[in-house]
């Protein structure tokens, strides 16, 4: 089968190298732009260029697929399947209809809840017990078509969003090759919408920790966050990025910090803004008037 490959981030380096390494032929990869990142502003690839260029994979980078220039581009490939994976662009419906079997996107929840840029993150941080991979055919809603097939895994209580995100990407490579090689035979199932949530794109001004909230809200925002974006608070005057956190009040281990609830979270892994990450008990020897 020809493929079409969309994505962007590490989510979805190892569904590319797992079709890379599969019978399909990837024919090219489409990603968001190069971007300067850094405190010098270099310009980087993404982590999906990168792996198409270490395999002589043709790879386009629009600002938008509406232009006529890149409906062409599509047509001149002519897929049978377009896979998207945390692409993070609108696909435009002409688009959607042009390949044999649809386009098909590796969506990181348990849909229709978390539809949306974040689901790995605002589902730790609304304290679910379980997420999952669902393979769902695009149509010009947002994360709404009709699922393919689905699996759960159960969230433990520590677990961050950057531990879920590196099981979620294995098990979606794996969810995806199954439906690649059943395409022919599986039901699609349509979305209740009466039980979809939004799972919206993540601000930094969102990401400042708020001591009002219960211990047990605040230790999931922690963990939703980890380890990107990451949460932060100010100690003293010093901004830091919080990495991890426990419940209850440990003062030799870290920072202890009063919730609304009158319990305690303790701050255990921090980054002090142009500092390196570091245990909260190192930052503390270097900063006892704080």
């Amino acid at each position: 089968m020809k493929i079409t490959f969309m994505g962007t981030p590490d989510f979805a380096v190892s569904t590319l190298n797992a079709l890379i390494n599969s019978e399909h032929e990837v024919v090219a990869v489409f990603t968001r732009p190069d971007k300067p990142r850094g405190r010098g502003k270099k310009i980087t690839f993404s982590p999906i260029k990168t792996v198409a260029l270490e395999h002589d994979i043709p790879v386009h980078q629009p600002t938008s697929l509406k232009t006529q220039q890149y409906l062409e581009i599509m047509e001149k490939l002519n897929p049978d399947c377009i896979i998207v994976a945390a692409y993070g662009m609108i696909l435009p419906e002409v688009i959607l209809n042009l390949p044999k079997y649809g386009c098909l996107n590796i969506h990181a929840s348990l849909l229709p809840k978390y539809r949306g840029a974040a689901p790995i993150n605002r589902c730790i941080m609304e304290g679910e017990s379980e997420s999952g991979i669902t393979i769902m055919k695009m149509d010009k809603g947002l994360d709404t078509g009709d699922m393919l097939l689905s699996e759960s895994v159960e969230i433990d209580e520590d677990m961050t969003a950057s531990q879920l995100h590196d099981i979620l990407a294995e098990m979606g490579k794996r969810l995806l090759l199954n439906v690649l090689d059943n395409i022919g035979t599986l039901k699609s199932v349509k979305q209740d919408d009466s039980k979809s949530s939004y799972a919206a794109m993540l601000t930094k001004e969102e990401c400042k920790l708020n001591l009002i909230f219960p211990a047990k809200k605040l230790y999931d925002f922690i963990r939703g966050l980890a380890d990107y974006p990451c949460a932060y608070t100010f100690i003293g005057e010093k901004r830091v990025k919080i990495y991890r956190a426990v419940i209850g009040d440990i003062p030799h281990d870290g920072i202890p910090l009063k919730c609304g609830d009158g319990e305690f979270i303790t701050i255990t892994e921090i980054q002090p803004e142009g500092g390196k990450r570091m245990k909260a008990t190192e930052f503390l020897k270097g900063n006892k008037g704080e």
